[in-house]
């Protein structure tokens, strides 16, 4: 980041998406947005360092070709399978004979949760305060200044697989890029397509990637639970190509000229779907399905990541208890029905999460995590404390600094 430009960097499975922005005199707008095939990489997670750094070169010196200022920094995403949150709680003593709280009596309660048996080769990357408790009395959220014997804290542990997040941030510096901070990708998501309203009712965002399926629930403006499910968009692009015995990507193909998940109306179905044929002329033969065989694939597979998500709410006690409903974002969200799908699935509203804040971006809920991620360098060169997901983000950002400075020569 420098000056009036900042840089996401969205690394997922089946594409890196590169978003640089600059300021006007009122907004932000996009100075050059870049997307290429992602490589290196499974289940959101890096397998293979070298091969990821030589896709972040590659789209960087596109972009700095394109947009003729030269990129040194960007913000970027860490997502995969194992990265999850663990609640806890800590207390302590307050320490000034006065019995005032001090901002230092909420560091040190903070801390105290730390103080948990972890899973080996897992790291907390921060510590998401939910509430305090001063001698009993529930509900604070900012305890500074006031008055009491004991201070409780109950949090959320951000916590990653340690090997995970070190070749994610090996294969950014390997290409020769700094970082300015690195942010959970569900959050990131979060930030550019939830309102503080939505956060504020209670909300829960459903982050459907190639493949992986992040959720992050919110209320009372707080995150109150993460979780990261490994099935995605791409799942289903592999299962028509099984169903119809084709190439992954004839299926990609026709999963997006054709997929859906319902049929409007089962009688409409029968007269003008079930038996009418669509027809694909390849290089030597041919490919014939109906409309039914298409929804009969990609809607079992849709339902088994709702479903996961519904046990997900369940474990917090928020199935069917969200006021602010649902939100689908990333590239899984464009299918077909899939908002009418969930709706009926979660009951819940439900609607599909576009980014918002940057003027001159594409309404495409596949942009959701990189447009976060610039909207997240905002705090930095404002200096202002933005409502929502990044005041949330403060304390993680500082952590995940001294993280990278621990790797850097």
């Amino acid at each position: 980041m420098k000056g009036n430009i900042i840089t996401g960097l969205d690394i997922g499975t089946s594409s890196i998406k590169a978003l640089v922005v600059q300021r006007t005199k009122k907004d932000w707008e996009v100075l050059s947005f870049a997307e290429i095939p992602s490589f290196g990489l499974r289940k959101g997670a890096v397998i293979n360092a070298e091969e990821v750094s030589k896709n972040v070169q590659m789209i960087i010196s596109g972009i700095e070709k394109d947009c003729g200022r030269k990129i040194n920094s960007v913000f970027v995403n860490v997502g995969g399978s194992r990265l999850y949150v663990m609640p806890s709680d800590g207390i302590i003593s307050v320490s000034r004979a006065d019995q005032r709280i001090s901002k230092e009596d909420v560091d040190r309660v903070l801390q105290a949760t730390r103080a948990i048996n972890m899973p080996r080769n897992d790291e907390i990357l921060d510590v998401v305060p939910k509430e305090f408790i001063i001698d009993d009395q529930r509900g604070i959220k900012q305890p500074v200044d006031l008055t009491g014997i004991r201070l409780e804290a109950k949090v959320l542990l951000l916590c990653v697989f340690s090997p995970d997040f070190l070749k994610l941030t090996q294969s950014v510096l390997n290409s020769k890029i700094q970082i300015d901070d690195i942010v959970p990708s569900p959050l990131a998501a979060a930030n550019s397509v939830l309102t503080p309203q939505q956060k504020e009712l209670g909300v829960v965002l459903i982050d459907i990637g190639a493949s992986a399926t992040s959720m992050a629930v919110f209320e009372e403006g707080d995150l109150i639970h993460l979780a990261v499910i490994p099935i995605g968009s791409g799942n289903i692009t592999n299962d028509i190509a099984i169903g119809l015995k084709t190439d992954v990507a004839m299926a990609e193909s026709i999963k997006k000229q054709h997929g859906t998940c319902i049929m409007v109306s089962r009688e409409k179905v029968k007269k003008e779907h079930g038996v009418k044929k669509i027809e694909i002329f390849e290089k030597s033969s041919s490919l014939s399905f109906t409309k039914k065989n298409i929804v009969d694939i990609i809607e079992p597979r849709v339902s088994e990541i709702l479903d996961l998500v519904q046990k997900e709410l369940k474990k917090i006690n928020k199935q069917e208890q969200l006021p602010g409903g649902i939100v689908l974002t990333g590239g899984g969200a464009k299918l077909p029905k899939i908002r009418e799908l969930a709706k009926q699935t979660l009951k819940l509203s439900c609607e599909i999460g576009t980014p918002k804040g940057i003027v001159g971006i594409e309404d495409d809920p596949s942009l959701a995590t990189v447009a976060g991620l610039v909207l997240g360098g905002l705090e930095d060169i404002d200096g202002s404390d933005k409502e929502g997901i990044l005041g949330l983000l403060g304390n993680l950002l500082k952590k995940i600094r001294k993280m990278l400075k621990a790797l850097l020569p």
